[in-house]
């Protein structure tokens, strides 16, 4: 999946199928020139209906198609006989996704599961037919209910990635290089800020042929919350992450100083992401030799209010090491 087939917001229409007409109609057949009234009922619109699948990773196919009509409803007719249901509209969508009215901006419903199913738009209701208000008093009813119209709104669908483990760090910290070293993914990799602009999943493959998701976020700059870069625009998906995986450089002025305004900015964007588990990773620990590193700890273990490790994507140190600590904390 390249970066130009990721989409993570559509706004869509849709529209589903109103409801069919009640029949009028009266019994009639040889010998019998007055029968009763045997209209049918109206068939139920047809629903535009959310389906969450697990082989989706974006909302890309949504880029193009954002009106979606369901079917409506046939007529009921004669010997009592039930109209039709229209046809329902099926819109599968990745897992994380979620829906909003795109009025309110009120969250409707959120999928989460495989195979979860969601009725964003109702058919309308078919209409019941003549013979239903037969009376003593109006043995001949010549009216019937129509069908009630359908529902027509518009929803915005936003994704949040469901991964295990969230990558958090400033443009050109190393994170897709150290996605690129421990998964199969191959994200854009380039020596400038910002060349993540979308955000990258991979699979790790750990011991015994047991796998974690980690998801690669562009990077945060000070004042994202607010909406300053890029990086606030993919905040959202590292909220479901169960860990947060801070990656700050080695030859960073001040180490702890950054953790401490990443960590700011996640506060802001969200308080609930600071109960996350988290980790310090301090990534291009190849360019410090024996003695910086050990003065390094010191002032570290002084500073910074968190677990932390050193590693080095490019001349692969402490990868295992870091394979481990994350299997530990995703499963203690």
């Amino acid at each position: 999946m390249t970066e130009g087939n990721f989409v993570d917001y559509v706004k869509l229409h849709i529209t589903s199928g109103n409801g069919g007409k009640g029949s009028t109609h009266l019994h009639r057949e040889k010998y019998i020139t007055k029968g009763g009234p045997d209209g049918g009922d109206g068939g139920r619109g047809g629903h535009v209906i959310l389906q969450g699948d697990t082989n989706m990773w974006t909302l890309y196919h949504l880029k193009f198609k954002r009106h979606f009509k369901a079917g409506h409803g046939e007529h009921g007719s004669k010997n009592r006989s039930t109209g039709g249901d229209g046809e329902d509209v099926y819109v599968k969508v990745p897992l994380g996704t979620v829906v909003r009215d795109t009025e309110t901006q009120e969250i409707l419903y959120e999928i989460t599961e495989s195979g979860q199913e969601i009725i964003i738009a109702k058919g309308g209701m078919g209409g019941r037919g003549n013979w239903h208000f037969k009376s003593p008093t109006n043995q001949t009813p010549r009216y019937a209910q129509p069908g009630t119209p359908g529902e027509e709104h518009g929803v915005t669908l936003e994704l949040k990635i469901l991964a295990d483990v969230g990558l958090v760090g400033f443009p050109n910290a190393g994170k897709s290089t150290l996605l690129s070293v421990i998964t199969s993914a191959k994200p854009k990799i380039a020596d400038y800020e910002f060349t993540t602009l979308k955000p990258n999943l991979g699979i790790v493959e750990y011991r015994d042929f047991q796998t974690f998701v980690i998801a690669d976020i562009p990077g945060i700059i000070e004042g994202a919350a607010e909406g300053k870069g890029i990086g606030h625009r993919f905040l959202r998906h590292i909220e479901r992450n169960s860990t947060l995986l801070f990656l700050v450089p080695a030859d960073a002025d001040d180490i702890a100083q950054q953790y401490e305004i990443l960590l700011d900015e996640l506060r802001r964007y969200n308080p609930e992401l600071l109960d996350k588990d988290r980790l310090v990773v301090i990534s291009k620990s190849d360019m410090l030799d024996d003695e910086l590193q050990a003065e390094l700890k010191i002032e570290l273990d002084e500073k910074l209010q968190a677990p932390y490790m050193f590693i080095s994507s490019v001349a692969q140190q402490g990868l295992q090491e870091l394979k481990d600590r994350l299997w530990k904390m995703l499963n203690n």
